[in-house]
């Protein structure tokens, strides 16, 4: 279920009349707009397609668009025509298909079977590739950008820490602030 008292505050009004703009003319699951307080809640966009608006520019915002389709190889090979993304995520538990596109695919970084964790992990590199960044260069820091590490977590759907999601406490701060130091 989703939770729409979950709701984010957008930086500034431009960028919150772009994101609202998106989810015009979609279907929309969530995404409730509070535009006084320029506050979105998180919106899953079922029935996007590569040609969705959602999907011609980075979002930076609490938009999920979701692309289903019937076959991998075509999917990799549409993929592969696009801009590289900053983020890409998986949600399967077929093991042979997250490897297959883990490897085929060039993207900043990513998750399987979750979103976003990738950015709190101190040990992986943050950065995208071409139009989503280049990252850091000279030396070995050209080497390490143009050969392009992919940052990845893979989590179950086995088990899933309800301590990660609103609302946030000041007990889960204490425990969110001892795990990160």
């Amino acid at each position: 279920m989703l939770n729409t008292a979950m709701i984010f505050q957008i930086i500034n009004e431009k960028h919150f009349k772009r994101l609202s703009g998106l989810l015009r003319n979609e279907m929309v699951l969530g995404g409730n707009l509070n535009e006084q307080r320029q506050k979105i809640a998180p919106a899953i966009m079922p029935d996007s397609t590569f040609d969705s608006t959602v999907m011609e520019e980075e979002i930076f915002g609490p938009l999920l668009p979701i692309i289903t389709y019937d076959n991998l190889e075509d999917l990799i090979v549409h993929q592969q025509t696009l801009p590289k993304p900053l983020a890409f995520y998986i949600f399967s538990e077929n093991e042979r298909n997250t490897e297959t596109l883990l490897s085929r695919l060039s993207f900043g970084g990513g998750c399987v079977n979750d979103t976003i964790m990738h950015l709190s992990h101190h040990d992986l590199p943050f950065g995208g590739v071409g139009a989503s960044g280049m990252g850091h260069y000279h030396g070995k820091y050209s080497f390490d950008t143009f050969t392009h590490e992919k940052s990845v977590v893979k989590n179950s759907t086995l088990i899933d820490i309800p301590v990660r999601y609103a609302p946030f406490t000041e007990a889960k701060s204490k425990l969110f602030r001892k795990f990160l130091s």
